[in-house]
């Protein structure tokens, strides 16, 4: 099993926390990982974007090429369209429709809409008025809606919630736990 995933969309969406879900999961079935830096502005707004590598098989390389993505995994509408190259012709787009408009030239949202609709395989919901309705974030409501594209096991996400979020309680578990749930359900 190989998947190769773009993960991507403005600083302070939660772009680091599924890394780290999605990493955590498969480092805990024995699989291997690689990640590239997180790139981008680390302050509300700006762009940012990783490469993670998850494999059975030993990985040599952190980075993705372009065409070889399985997936785009984008907080974002317009930045998942930013990454387009790097994505396979069979491969997924899971983003959300809600776009984070903070700059004078973002494109029309209809335009944008319009070059999702394009795609093979794209997944766009507003992510942002799920996790609203749960108070949770759309980080994790995102991770749920790509969940079935992964190669892991539900389970195991839901485990590595459990480990990274337990020590902010209970509350902070079960909220992140629904937000996936909810967004695995969304499509």
């Amino acid at each position: 099993m190989k998947k190769d995933i773009i993960l991507c969309g403005v600083g302070g969406d939660g772009i680091v926390s599924v890394a780290k879900i999605i990493s955590d999961a498969a480092l805990n079935l024995g699989m291997n990982v690689k990640q590239s830096e997180i790139h981008g502005m680390s302050q509300r707004g700006g762009s940012v974007f990783s490469h993670l590598r998850i494999s059975s098989e030993p990985i040599f390389a952190d980075v993705i090429p372009e065409g070889k993505a399985d997936i785009i995994l984008s907080s974002e509408p317009m930045e998942a369209l930013r990454y387009l190259t790097f994505l396979a012709p069979d491969g997924w787009v899971i983003t959300n429709s809600d776009p984070f408009i903070n700059i004078n030239n973002y494109p029309d949202i209809e335009k944008v809409y319009a070059e999702l609709g394009k795609l093979k395989h794209c997944v766009s919901f507003n992510a942002n008025a799920i996790a609203k309705s749960l108070n949770a974030r759309g980080n994790m409501v995102l991770l749920g809606a790509a969940a079935p594209y992964l190669g892991i096991e539900f389970e195991e996400l839901e485990k590595a919630i459990r480990t990274i979020f337990g020590r902010k309680g209970e509350d902070v578990v079960n909220t992140n736990i629904a937000a996936i749930r909810a967004g695995r359900d969304a499509k």
